[in-house]
């Protein structure tokens, strides 16, 4: 077993207060792209007519409904993706009473449906959707089943549903960012994962934690690197895999 991976596995052994904060890179290895590398959505994209970052815009999505939709059902919602050994192992650890809660920026769910209970959303779900006009709340199921439309409607009211998720020009969920924030200033090991740690306010987040093992896993350099106390250059779900074994 690789050294910094083998010491990882033993800072584990001897914590139950690890905190995990992950990025795109975490759901790659599920087949989901992610938005900045070469083959990501930002950089491959380009029949829309428009620039990714101004269909997840609010203001867009309020005036082209219909393109934002068309977008985000052919590239955002993937109902084929599964949780990866990423998923998995965090799923692991949450039941054997060490990992107190995963911080992700990712809207996949994929933690959840590897069987993780504590997760903070920070930038919200595609597995809830909204009306926003009576607030009543659909499944992705509802979404998928509406491809077909223009955008989805309330079956009820007729209003516009909404993804639950933080678009561009709309703010982080205030529990969500408390129940992050806590739980990384209470952890003894955070392990920081899958993300180019570029994307604000959440890449500052980590900037709460206290602790003394701060272990940082990522195939590309991150402006974090020399913060790390652990640095791993390596695919999340083998490092993942290894330190925490069936």
């Amino acid at each position: 077993m690789d050294e910094n991976i083998l010491k990882l596995k033993e800072w584990i052994e001897g914590s139950d207060n690890v905190v995990f904060f992950g990025g795109a890179g975490v759901s790659t290895e599920s087949g989901i792209p992610d938005f900045r590398s070469e083959d990501g959505i930002y950089n491959t994209m380009t029949n829309f007519g428009y620039p990714p970052e101004q269909i997840l815009s609010h203001s867009f999505f309020m005036k082209k409904p219909d393109v934002f939709y068309d977008f985000y059902n052919k590239t955002i919602v993937n109902t084929e993706a599964e949780p990866n050994a990423a998923h998995r192992a965090l799923a692991r650890l949450e039941e054997q009473g060490k990992l107190k809660a995963v911080v992700t920026q990712n809207i996949d769910g994929l933690h959840q449906a590897a069987g993780s209970n504590t997760v903070y959303e920070l930038h919200g779900t595609i597995m809830k959707n909204y009306c926003m006009k009576c607030h009543k709340f659909f499944p992705l199921e509802y979404i998928v089943e509406n491809r077909d439309k223009s955008y989805p409607i309330c079956d009820e009211c007729g209003g516009m549903i909404k993804p639950d998720v933080v678009l561009y020009e709309e703010g982080l969920d205030d529990s969500t960012i408390r129940g992050a924030v806590n739980a990384i200033m209470d952890a003894d090991i955070l392990i920081i994962g899958g993300t180019s740690l570029n994307v604000y306010p959440a890449a500052g987040f980590i900037n709460y934690y206290q602790g003394d093992k701060l272990v940082l896993i990522n195939k590309s350099v991150t402006p974090y690197d020399s913060k790390a106390d652990l640095l791993i250059h390596d695919s999340i779900g083998k490092v993942l895999s290894a330190a925490i074994p069936e």
